[in-house]
């Protein structure tokens, strides 16, 4: 049981860095003046789960919960 918590924490921390990095890449929401002309209508904001912009978010959502789920399998009373 004890390698298990170990394999578990390394892939927890590895998950954090992870995250947090891939946080830090993602640009901010604020569409400033484009959404006055229209411009988020455009071909790039319909699009936008196929860019960059999209992986970021879509790789996000998927660490994050791996996050929450390591969290609470990591503090289950099986591994104290």
């Amino acid at each position: 049981m004890e390698i298990l918590k170990i394999i578990l924490t390394i892939i927890f921390v590895i998950d954090c860095i992870a995250l947090s990095a891939i946080i830090l890449l993602q640009e901010g929401k604020s569409a400033g003046l484009g959404t006055i002309s229209g411009a988020a209508e455009s071909y790039w904001g319909q699009n936008k789960g196929r860019s960059m912009e999209g992986a970021l978010v879509k790789s996000t959502k998927f660490l994050a919960i791996l996050f929450l789920v390591l969290a609470v399998v990591l503090n289950l009373k099986i591994f104290n």
